[in-house]
Order: C-alpha cells, then sequence, then structure tokens
C-alpha cells in the first residue's frame, strides 16, 4: 500500500477502526465483519497478545473481506521492522517517533505519526508522515483540529480517542481526514467473543453517522 492509497481508503470511508483486545479469536472474521458495513482500514495493535500472528491472517486472506491491515502503538524500529515483515500495510504511532518512520520511510510502507500540539505536527510532517494523528483528541475537541488547519491547511489529520457515533460528524466537520472509532464499534469483550455480527451492526451504525 502506498501514501496515495491508504490516504484515498481513509477519505473514502472517512474512518479506522482500531481494535485493543486481550485476543483475537480469527482477525479474518473481525476484518469482514468491519469491511462488510464500510469500515475497510483496521489498526490492531501491538498491546494485543501474538498481534504479529494476527496480522498475517488478516492479510493473507484480504482477497475475502478487502481490508487494509496495519499495526499500531509501533513504538520502536524493531516493532517497525517485525510489522512490516509481518505484512502490515501501514504503521501508526501514539506519538512522535523517529525511529520507526526511518524504517517505514526505508521499506516504502505508509506510516501516520501521532501528535498533540502545533510543533508536534510539525515534526510529523517533516518526518513524512502520510496522515497526522491527533491523539488524544478526546481532550481537545473538534476546535482544536479546526484551529491548526490554519497554520496546516494542507496537513491531513486523524483524531483518535473518545470518538463515536455521537461526535464523530464534528470532527470532519472541523477538517478532519477521517476518524478513529476504538470500543464503541470494536469493544474488546466482542472482539474476544468473536461476535462478528454485533461488531458488523456498530461498525454500520458508526458509518452511517460519518
Amino acid at each position: 500500500m502506498t501514501d496515495e492509497e491508504l490516504t484515498a481508503l481513509l477519505a473514502a470511508d472517512r474512518t479506522l477502526a482500531v481494535v485493543r483486545a486481550a485476543s483475537i479469536p480469527d482477525a479474518a472474521g473481525l476484518a469482514g465483519a468491519l469491511a462488510s458495513s464500510g469500515i475497510r482500514a483496521l489498526e490492531l495493535t501491538f498491546t494485543t497478545p501474538d498481534v504479529l500472528t494476527h496480522v498475517r491472517r488478516a492479510v493473507d486472506t484480504a482477497g475475502e473481506h478487502g481490508a487494509a491491515v496495519g499495526i499500531g502503538t509501533v513504538l520502536t524500529g524493531d516493532q517497525a521492522r517485525a510489522a512490516i515483515d509481518a505484512g502490515a500495510q501501514f504503521l501508526v504511532t501514539p506519538g512522535i517517533r523517529t525511529e520507526v518512520a526511518a524504517v517505514a520511510s526505508a521499506a516504502g510502507v505508509p506510516f501516520c505519526l501521532g501528535a498533540m500540539t502545533p510543533s508536534e505536527v510539525a515534526q510529523a510532517v517533516d518526518l513524512g508522515s502520510s496522515v497526522v494523528k491527533i491523539f488524544p483528541a478526546r481532550q481537545v475537541g473538534p476546535g482544536f483540529l479546526k484551529d491548526l488547519h490554519g497554520p496546516y491547511p494542507g496537513v491531513r489529520f486523524l483524531p483518535s480517542g473518545g470518538i463515536d457515533a455521537s461526535n464523530a460528524r464534528s470532527y470532519l466537520d472541523a477538517g478532519a481526514l477521517a476518524v478513529c472509532c476504538g470500543t464503541s464499534v470494536v469493544p474488546p469483550s466482542a472482539v474476544e467473543a468473536g461476535a462478528w455480527e454485533d461488531i458488523a451492526s456498530r461498525a454500520a451504525l458508526f458509518t452511517a453517522a460519518l
């Protein structure tokens, strides 16, 4: 996946699902449930045990579900290399991680660096971040995103943290390229139980609100 392809996917669906769970019984089933309801970008995280195995499973079955699968909470260069070797199509970090950016850039894999302040946004852009994740978005709200677009009109923002169907649209209206959805769509209990129909229903409600 290229920077342009990731950006186009996020622009089309307006959201990315972030999954944090103690276990994932079938990553292909999870990806299929989300994609069937219009969420084709899936971020599994290094906080999930055996995440590399789950990414391989989801990537290997992409022909069945059509989702793009990346890895988030990438903190080190070693994690970035492991994620890329497992087939991750993009990487996401919670903050500025220069080593992750260097590894991903060298491999030609798109990445989204996390930022909060204007200075961090500038640093993320300088490091080549395809999209800049604003985290934790719940602490600043959509008005902060709108203000950031003053000095950074061309930067693509991806707010994450505390976003659900009740407020997602306000972030898009403030200029976000897309928003991250988390526990409101993929609650850990539903993921761990393999409740794919429930997750598909939650994803449909969320995308309808966009």
